[in-house]
C-alpha cells in the first residue's frame, strides 16, 4: 500500500535493531504510519502508536527482536 499524500505532524520515532536503525514511525493526521529503511513509501495508517510498533515489528524478518523505539 502506498501512502504518498500523508501529512506528517512532526512526531517521529526511530526503530533500532542490533545493527542500527531499521525503520521509523511518524505521527499523521489520522494516526500513525511507518516505513522500513528499505521502503520507498509509507505503509498503512494505524490508529495507535502501539499498533504501529507491532506492525513495524511484524514487517521485519521472522525471528527479529523487538526494536528499541526512540522518539526524535
Amino acid at each position: 500500500m502506498s501512502n504518498t499524500n500523508l501529512t506528517l505532524t512532526g512526531q517521529t520515532w526511530v526503530a533500532f535493531g542490533p545493527a542500527g536503525a531499521v525503520g521509523s514511525i511518524h505521527r499523521v493526521d489520522d494516526g500513525y504510519t511507518f516505513k522500513l529503511m528499505s521502503d520507498e513509501n509509507f505503509r498503512a495508517v494505524y490508529p495507535t502508536l502501539e499498533v504501529t510498533k507491532s506492525a513495524l515489528h511484524a514487517s521485519l524478518l521472522p525471528g527479529s527482536d523487538w526494536p528499541e523505539f526512540r522518539e526524535h
